[in-house]
């Protein structure tokens, strides 16, 4: 194993974009490290948990409260394990696993996490699908599954005003679900002396003709506890926030990130036993033990208890949480190529690659095999989770076990046994769920397909476990040797040059407030002994037709405006000229700055944000990509 080069901040569009030390009062100051937390839980109550809270439900009542509690608990430690990493290292858990394997394992473990990711995914588009149809059902399974790609602009839109609105929106879509879950405990009237007993631990041995046993719908749920995403996504949450890294405020942190996690983790918690005791106090205590699709469960809510809003609250509860989820599934995955690859792309790209991932088999399996085959995709899905699960805690519990790299706060023995104990029980049992999958594939028609894919890929699955479990034991030190961003050997001596003037500027002019401060800035790079030239680009209609030959009233203006420009600038004695262009800005600056010369072109920014930029695209981004030359951007200083 090897160590390279680190990766840049990671989420750097938001990292330490959150100010906790202006707060003198302590609330505020804990109430401003409150939100990562938010954007994890709801990967604990996703549409992918919903089956299988229905199914405990309905076949065995209460009784499986437990097994939801004890879920919880796995959950909240290892949360607050990848917190306390990424607050203490500044690396998030893909970079510090890039940093410590070598390059096939690092390629090896970004697959399985892009993969896992992708069928996380996949369980939202078709959970909010399914939400969508049951509240509107007029619009099909599959219009459902194309509308959730509108997730990725509304990520794209709430990013451009921080993380701290994505947080609000996540938290609202979680208050929904409570409100609407409230409301359905409300109408269903369970058993409290039911619930109670729910949370001693016994597992019921009684069964139904075509039901699960009580220990396969327990491995379910606690298989579905600990999502791989989000041990990459907490690990790069909890960097937004900016403090000074000293060991008092870094403990400090880490002390505010728990609350947060504690506070967020329980509310997930709530959801969770709220969809299974709905199903016990309507299902299984009149006797319909096989309840166990969503679609099933919000079609007999209505008569079962008697109100028309109960199946609604539902459906909502059921497109707020595929909502809340894809945006999270979506950051994680953004996370997880720049952690692993150090290769960063456009975010919508990105958002978008994934989206895909997840809406190209929902599509296929709709269009070919009806909207019934869902819960057999659902089912895919998550056993192809389960196959990542241990190869984001395993690393995580290494990282945070070495006390060479997290110093004072690296974590106790007794939570080091609790954490490998839960890795224990969460690999097991997440194994046992793959085996009886590919076992049931094996004894299908298609017994030859499953042994030329699934059963190599499950071995050669295991055998990485295996390596990344023992490896870092073995040769700890090489793991865990100190990492700095750049080695000092690499660092070349710097050495004072003379300042360089520019002989050839040009300079973008669109007609608006930042023309003045853009001219400015270009006039003040290369003196009165650069020569200059303005460029304009007409993006009339007719312009694009036509090019050069259009003769409209606004190429005319342009040109009017661009020579009383021109004037003011000879008048200062420098050297300055024109050319305007036609058509798409973004291909024309680049062809005339080409023909020019130019040894330095100075742009000023449009300022457009968020949908706009969408609309209109960012001429700069596209223009400094097009050029081999530096670009000086202005920004307004207003």
């Amino acid at each position: 194993m090897k160590n390279t080069k680190s990766t840049s901040a990671s989420f750097s569009e938001a990292h330490a974009t959150i100010e906790t030390a202006g707060h003198k009062n302590k609330w505020k100051r804990f109430f401003s490290f409150i939100g990562p937390a938010y954007l994890i839980s709801v990967g604990y109550m996703d549409p992918g948990n919903w089956a299988t809270d229905i199914a405990g439900g309905s076949q065995y009542g209460y009784a499986l409260i437990w097994v939801l509690m004890m879920s919880n608990l796995i959950a909240l430690l290892m949360q607050s394990l990848s917190a306390r990493f990424g607050i203490v290292r500044g690396r998030d858990l893909a970079q510090a696993s890039r940093e410590a394997f070598s390059k096939p394992v690092n390629i090896s473990l970004y697959l399985l996490a892009e993969v896992a990711i992708a069928s996380c995914d996949l369980a939202e588009v078709l959970g909010m699908a399914i939400g969508i149809h049951l509240l509107f059902p007029q619009v099909s399974l599959l219009v459902g599954v194309c509308i959730t790609v509108l997730d990725t602009l509304l990520l794209l839109f709430l990013i451009n005003f921080g993380i701290r609105k994505i947080e609000a929106f996540i938290f609202g879509l979680i208050s929904v679900m409570g409100m609407a879950f409230i409301a359905e405990m409300i109408f269903a009237k369970p058993e409290i002396g039911g619930i109670v007993k729910g949370f001693i631990p016994l597992l019921p041995v009684q069964t139904f003709p075509g039901g699960s046993t009580s220990l396969y719908i327990a491995i379910g749920i606690i298989g579905a506890t600990v999502m791989p995403h989000n041990l990459y996504l907490h690990s790069s949450l909890v960097q937004t926030r900016k403090f000074e890294r000293t060991p008092k405020e870094i403990r400090r942190a880490i002390r505010f990130n728990i609350y947060d996690s504690a506070i967020a983790l329980n509310l997930a918690f709530f959801v969770n036993v709220a969809i299974l005791v709905l199903a016990a106090s309507t299902f299984f205590s009149h006797g319909m033990f096989g309840v166990a699709r969503i679609e099933d469960a919000h079609k007999l809510l209505a008569p079962m208890l008697g109100s028309k809003l109960a199946p609604t609250l539902f459906a909502i509860a059921l497109i707020c949480a595929g909502q809340s989820s894809t945006i999270t599934g979506t950051l994680a995955g953004q996370i997880v190529m720049e952690g692993y690859l150090n290769l960063r792309i456009q975010p919508w790209i990105r958002r978008l690659i994934t989206r895909m991932l997840a809406i190209i088999p929902a599509l296929i399996t709709i269009i070919y095999f009806g909207d019934n085959a869902t819960d057999s995709l659902l089912v895919l899905s998550q056993v192809i989770l389960s196959l990542q699960l241990g190869f984001a805690t395993i690393p995580l519990i290494h990282f945070v076990s070495d006390k060479s790299t997290m110093k004072e706060f690296v974590i106790p023995g007794y939570v080091k046994l609790l954490a490998w104990l839960c890795a224990l029980i969460i690999v097991a049992l997440n194994a046992k769920l793959v085996y009886d999958q590919i076992g049931e594939w094996l004894n299908g028609p298609n017994s030859t397909v499953v042994w030329l894919t699934a059963v190599p890929i499950a071995v050669g699955a295991a055998v990485l476990l295996l390596y990344i479990t023992f490896k870092p034991l073995i040769n700890k030190k090489q793991l865990f040797k100190s990492k700095l961003p750049h080695p000092i050997s690499e660092i070349e001596e710097l050495h004072k040059t003379e300042v360089k003037r520019y002989k050839k500027i040009a300079i973008t002019i669109d007609f608006s407030n930042m023309d003045n401060q853009t001219i400015n800035s270009a006039l003040s790079q290369g003196g009165k002994e650069a020569e200059y030239l303005l460029v304009h680009i007409v993006e009339s209609a007719g312009a694009i037709v036509l090019g050069s030959d259009i003769a409209d009233f606004e190429t005319g203006f342009d040109k009017t405006n661009l020579n009383k420009y021109i004037d003011s600038i000879t008048e200062m004695g420098y050297k300055c000229s024109s050319k305007l262009g036609f058509g798409n800005p973004k291909r024309s600056i680049p062809v005339i700055v080409k023909e020019y010369g130019a040894n330095l072109l100075v742009m000023g920014a449009h300022g457009h944000r968020a949908l706009k930029d969408l609309l209109l695209g960012t001429t700069v981004d596209a223009v400094r990509h097009r050029v081999s030359i530096p670009v000086l951007i202005v920004r307004s200083e207003k």
